[in-house]
């Protein structure tokens, strides 16, 4: 099985490569540089570097790279700082998934394409009824206000809930919502729930950054697990 990750220098896309490789998977990320990946990582056998930005690579490149490929994965953000928040591309997840899901659709394949969206708990999934209180979305509008990677965050999801939606014949999807991420070194236990089990901004829980990898390379090789949750928006938490 081979996967393309974008998003794959950040600080969990780099562990998720890192899962993949050690379950023996065949790997394709592409990054600005190398410079943040740990050499045991980048001069893996069984790892492809495509050295771009994602954002200025033509359609016909993405579909080149995307060839081949059973499952993508974005782990894509914005970088936190006033340029990487209020400067362009300010639908960077969003258009990412777009051209992405283009691409698979210009290719033939006998089964699906698996596209997994790292996504947040701050994004309800609309085809829900995930109960918020008034103060809770109140934030929310607020944010949707003030901080652009909120709205691609909201806008990446919906695009896979109302465009490419439950049955599409070239793409199964799964939006991976963690809570407040910390870092850890190792796996630990976690919990996965179909929707949000505390309040993501008056009473969050925490999900490592490691967790969130494991569980999406879990998704990519485990067919019991990409079954479970094909389609939905599962939010996971590090276990108490």
């Amino acid at each position: 099985m081979t996967t393309l990750v974008v998003g794959a220098s950040g600080a969990t896309g780099r562990l998720l490569v890192e899962q993949l490789l050690n379950q023996g998977e065949s790997v394709r990320i592409i990054i600005r540089t190398e410079t943040n990946l740990p050499g045991a990582i980048s001069s893996h056998a069984n790892l492809t570097i495509i050295q771009a930005s994602i954002s200025e690579m033509s359609d016909a490149e993405l579909a080149r790279h995307v060839t081949g490929c059973d499952a993508v994965v974005s782990c894509l953000g914005h970088t936190l700082n006033f340029t990487g928040i209020y400067g362009q591309p300010r639908r960077l997840v969003t258009d990412t998934a777009r051209r992405i899901c283009s691409a698979i659709q210009k290719n033939i394949t006998d089964q699906p394409v698996k596209y997994v969206l790292m996504n947040t708990t701050g994004n309800k999934n609309r085809d829900l009824q995930e109960p918020t209180s008034f103060r809770h979305n109140a934030v929310i509008g607020l944010l949707r206000l003030l901080l652009p990677p909120h709205v691609d965050n909201e806008k990446a999801a919906d695009f896979l809930r109302t465009e490419i939606g439950q049955n599409h014949s070239a793409i199964e999807w799964v939006a991976v919502r963690p809570d407040g991420l910390i870092d850890n070194p190792d796996v630990s236990k976690y919990d996965l729930h179909p929707s949000p089990i505390r309040d993501p901004i008056f009473n969050s829980g925490q999900t490592s950054r490691i967790n969130v990898a494991h569980f999406m390379a879990t998704l990519i090789s485990d067919t019991d697990s990409w079954t479970r949750w094909q389609g939905q928006m599962p939010v996971i938490y590090n276990r108490s």
